[in-house]
């Protein structure tokens, strides 16, 4: 099969990703084969090969928003058969056994394993996954439209809910991609008002376009106070300007996994009168599955830019390079 791997992680002008063929993989006996149908290009796929996360799997197959056709199982899976449709995300596996997972927080789970970074992803004609982590896909989509779903909209509902939005409330979105233009139209279906806060001109028309009631600067204050904020773009920098933007009690979420250094930060200023900082941390397939159901109930505008297998590292490059609008897609 056609494969892209990571062999060096590095800037994406050093050529860090290489296409070649790879044996079809073999699923284990609680996997599933899968045909990769399309795969989005996530940011984190950005991290991973230009070297910002540290190597887990040498040579990886990056990719973590894969929709797929099941082709083979596993002797011990069941409840599957060939021929469905099946989601495959980011979070990969979990102990089932730690504090966090018997919590229902298995996304802190010390042992947990990602696909496209601890194991190959869906850069490739096929892929594999644990069937328990497996996703139901929702009706009324088409397989580009699904792919960013499995990520950038599942981490952008699970960022919405640890900036703990108020009914009605308002929240402040920094940047403007893929995640962010999914979770503005989540906070804008339960009656938000949505402020964002973008240096693209082209993800100012598009959050325009899907409603919001203003955009301005990455760095520009909102017109009004805002309850919640989500920062979606890798930037520390921003995190000074979004605290001081939040009214009384608000919260603002960090989306990423990877983020450059926050400047000091002036408690008067930015944390006090009860203002909160939070981190977020993958998702669990319990929240997965939650959005997914809020995506087929209201049904998503999924702006993306469709890519073929072969211009992986084109897409990646040029999501680099800020020139994807939405969410970029590979097909096959």
């Amino acid at each position: 099969m056609r494969a892209w791997q990571v062999p060096l992680p590095g800037p994406m002008a050093t050529g860090p990703l290489r296409l070649g063929e790879l044996p079809i993989p073999e699923p284990g006996p609680d996997e599933l084969l899968v045909r990769v149908l399309a795969c989005g290009v996530c940011r984190t796929d950005l991290h991973v090969a230009e070297g910002d996360l540290p190597v887990h799997r040498a040579a990886v197959v990056p990719g973590h928003e894969v929709v797929g056709e099941v082709v083979g199982t596993g002797t011990g899976v069941t409840g599957f058969a060939v021929g469905d449709r099946v989601g495959v995300a980011w979070l990969r596996r979990t102990c089932g056994r730690c504090r966090y997972c018997l919590r229902g927080r298995e996304n802190l789970c010390p042992l947990s394993r990602y696909t496209g970074w601890d194991a190959d992803g869906g850069y490739a004609e096929y892929t594999t996954v644990p069937a328990d982590f497996a996703l139901p896909l929702p009706a009324g989509y088409s397989d580009t439209e699904l792919a960013p779903l499995l990520c950038a909209g599942v981490i952008g509902y699970h960022a919405l809910l640890r900036a703990e939005l108020p009914a009605g409330g308002t929240l402040g979105v920094y940047g403007f991609g893929a995640s962010a233009h999914l979770a503005a139209q989540v906070a804008l279906a339960g009656g938000a008002t949505v402020h964002v806060m973008t240096r693209d001109a082209a993800a100012r028309r598009l959050a325009l376009n899907l409603g919001a009631a203003s955009v301005q600067g990455a760095a520009d204050p909102p017109p009004e106070p805002l309850d919640s904020a989500i920062l979606f773009a890798p930037a520390g920098e921003l995190v000074p300007p979004a605290l001081a933007a939040l009214d009384r009690g608000g919260t603002l979420a960090v989306a990423g996994i990877h983020l450059s250094d926050i400047p000091s930060l002036n408690y008067q200023r930015h944390l006090f009168q009860e203002r909160q900082l939070r981190s977020v941390t993958s998702n669990t397939r319990a929240q997965a599955r939650e959005f997914l159901a809020v995506a087929e109930e209201h049904h998503l505008r999924v702006t993306t830019s469709p890519y073929r297998l072969d211009q992986a590292d084109a897409a990646l490059t040029d999501l680099a390079a800020d020139r994807v609008h939405g969410a970029a897609v590979l097909v096959n």
